[in-house]
This record gives C-alpha cells, sequence and structure tokens, in this order.
C-alpha cells in the first residue's frame, strides 16, 4: 500500500502520526501547500517511509501527476471539504482507492455527499473503494448506530449524535481541533434533518436548544443543531 495524505494540518499530523506505529503500508507521502509544514512533520516522524510533497490540492491536474508518478495506491483525504471533489476524481481518473473524513459540500437542494453518491456506480464499474466521511463525526458515530441498530436494541425511535468536550488549549478562547473555516461553514449552514415521515428538511442553525449531560466528567453542555454529514 502506498499511501498519499492530503492535509498536514491538525487531523494530518494526527493521521501520519498513528500510521507510523503500524506496519500496514509500503510508502507514506504527507502532502500540503505550505512546504514547511511538510517538512516538519517529516522530520518529526523520522521514519524512512514517510516523504512530503508540496501540492495544491485544488489542481487536479497536479493531484493525477503525483498519483502516477508516485505510484500512490491509496489516497486520505485530510483537509478541509471544499478540495474533496477535486481529489475524489483525481482518484477517479488514476483508478486508485480513496477515503475522506467530510463529505462534499452542500448548497441549496444539494445534500452533503450528493455529489459523491452520485458516482457511485462508476466507483463499483472500475473496482474502487472509496469510504465516504470516515472521520469521527461523521464516520465512528454511524458505525456505532449501526451497530446498536444490529446487536443492542430491538427498536430504534431515534438517532441523535451529540458533541461535547471540556477541551481546553492554554493560551486560546477558542480552538477548534479542525479546519476553523470548517467549523463556521457548517455552523453557518442550515442543519439537515431525516424523519420517517417527512423524508429530509432542514432547520434553523442553533436549533432546538438542549442542555445534555455528558459522561466521564464533561458534563453539561448546550448543544444545538448543526449542518454534518452523519445524517446523510
Amino acid at each position: 500500500m502506498r499511501v498519499l495524505a492530503i492535509g498536514a494540518g491538525g487531523v494530518g499530523t494526527a493521521s501520519a502520526l498513528l500510521a507510523k506505529r503500524r506496519s500496514f503500508f509500503e510508502s507514506w507521502v504527507v502532502a500540503d501547500y505550505l512546504e514547511k509544514r511538510v517538512a516538519d512533520l517529516v522530520e518529526r516522524i523520522g521514519d524512512d517511509r514517510f516523504r512530503g510533497v508540496t501540492l495544491d490540492a485544488s489542481d487536479g491536474a497536479a493531484l493525477v501527476e503525483v498519483i502516477r508518478d508516485l505510484e500512490i495506491t491509496h489516497v486520505l483525504n485530510v483537509i478541509d471539504p471544499r478540495f474533496v471533489m477535486s481529489i475524489f476524481n483525481a482518484c477517479a481518473a488514476t483508478g486508485v482507492h480513496y477515503m475522506d473524513t467530510a463529505m462534499s459540500l452542500s448548497r441549496p437542494g444539494v445534500k452533503l455527499g450528493d455529489e459523491q453518491f452520485a458516482q457511485e456506480d462508476q466507483w463499483k464499474a472500475r473496482g474502487q473503494l472509496a469510504l465516504c466521511g470516515m472521520g469521527v463525526e461523521p464516520g465512528l458515530a454511524d458505525v456505532f448506530a449501526r451497530y446498536a441498530a444490529d446487536h443492542l436494541f430491538s427498536e430504534i425511535y431515534e438517532v441523535g449524535i451529540r458533541d461535547g468536550a471540556n477541551l481546553v488549549v492554554d493560551g486560546y478562547a477558542f480552538a477548534p481541533s479542525f479546519s476553523i473555516w470548517t467549523t463556521i461553514e457548517e455552523c453557518l449552514n442550515d442543519p439537515i434533518v431525516w424523519e420517517k415521515d417527512r423524508g429530509w428538511f432542514t432547520t434553523e442553525p442553533f436549533s432546538e436548544s438542549e442542555i445534555f449531560d455528558f459522561p466521564e466528567g464533561i458534563g453539561p453542555v448546550e448543544c444545538v443543531n448543526v449542518e454534518h454529514e452523519e445524517v446523510v
């Protein structure tokens, strides 16, 4: 397995550090548009299987060239969702497998992930695997929900995803753990909901406020509706 991991920010750094402990891959290429960020991460890892390249993820032709030149077999997309489709389409063009942690962006009348799901038949026909939305939320939360439905409960009336933390970063009043652009964008969009009798619909941003008491010492946190991929 020869991996191209696009993004050397918080998620890309964590992914690379975790991958260092594993032996399932032959090569791990860290790509980012900031050359110093790539170089610093590769140096920090200190493993001969890792190397870095400078890459503009919005440039489809450059993505295709790098994938082919480095004989990549799998692409891990760990940058913000503005670049999902350029990377996704480059993988489709080169026949490699793909995974991301956030899905193609929404716009009026188009749901999160619609552009990717529209290509499902073509990917299947080529024998390519695309694992879309495979972070914690979306991703792990959906796996937990599916497992609960299959193994833990005879009936489920509602699945709701609630995210709360008591994370503190010294010196910062506000420190999101991923793209600040994505954090703002998803909070401004209309949240999407699915109900059996209504199908898909949207609500107002920050609607249906509730206080949820989280376990493990986190305690009560106000939760509101935010647009997110778990639903789709």
